[in-house]
């Protein structure tokens, strides 16, 4: 098999939600040497893109995203260890943490979300579901991201992004990061009314919103 031949079956995986189609040709790219860089840009990134333009312009829906997502993921935790051991570095336009905040366990959206960004050469550190704004606050100290990333699914969890946005205000680091909000019952009133810096009703609008924020064209 040819680099293009893996490369292409590789972006086809993931635009035909083969997860473990994904996840077998990754393996058969390191088997062959192939520059795992190479492989995500030119499979992978373009693959999940092709998706999220599908998505966003209404040809597919919610259930295919989330399949297109898990088959990019796939591959991308066989590709990125090799990377790193290579020394290469992808672009990366910022850096993000995200996180569904306290008392919520929904996780499909934000890892969606999750996806789209590094799809698209943001450098995402996800730190999972039921998040305290404490924690939202470690990471942001640690791990100085550009953007913050906060959840919600339940109308009872909303009052817990304006927490983290407060907590980060107390802490000093408000001005230092940018922060999106996201999940079914937010909107754009809720996130003025809180203090983000953008909303996002999708995976495909976080990527335009976290571009809009960074000043970065498309």
């Amino acid at each position: 098999m040819s680099v293009e031949k893996l490369i292409e079956d590789l972006r086809n995986a993931v635009i035909n939600y083969d997860a473990e189609g994904a996840e077998n040709l990754a393996k058969k790219a390191l088997s062959m040497n192939i520059d795992p860089l190479k492989v995500i840009e030119e499979g992978l990134t373009v693959g999940i893109r092709e998706v999220g333009e599908k998505f966003a312009n209404g040809e597919i829906f919610l259930p295919e995203l989330i399949m297109a997502a898990e088959a990019m993921k796939k591959a991308l935790d066989v590709l990125l260890p090799e990377l790193k051991k290579t020394g290469k570095e992808r672009k990366v336009l910022g850096k993000v943490v995200i996180g569904t905040v306290a008392g919520d366990i929904h996780s499909i959206g934000k890892n969606i979300v999750a996806s789209m960004l590094i799809a698209n050469g943001f450098e995402v550190y996800d730190i999972g579901e039921d998040v305290p704004a404490e924690k939202f606050v470690e990471k942001v100290k640690e791990l100085k991201p550009n953007i913050v990333g906060l959840s919600a699914l339940m109308t009872t969890t909303l009052p817990e992004q304006k927490k983290v946005i407060e907590a980060l205000k107390r802490e000093g680091l408000r001005d230092k990061v940018k922060v999106i909000i996201g999940g079914a019952p937010t909107s754009m009133e809720w996130a003025e009314e809180i203090g983000a810096d953008g909303w996002a009703p999708d995976a495909s609008e976080a990527v335009k919103v976290a571009k809009k924020l960074l000043r970065i064209s498309e």
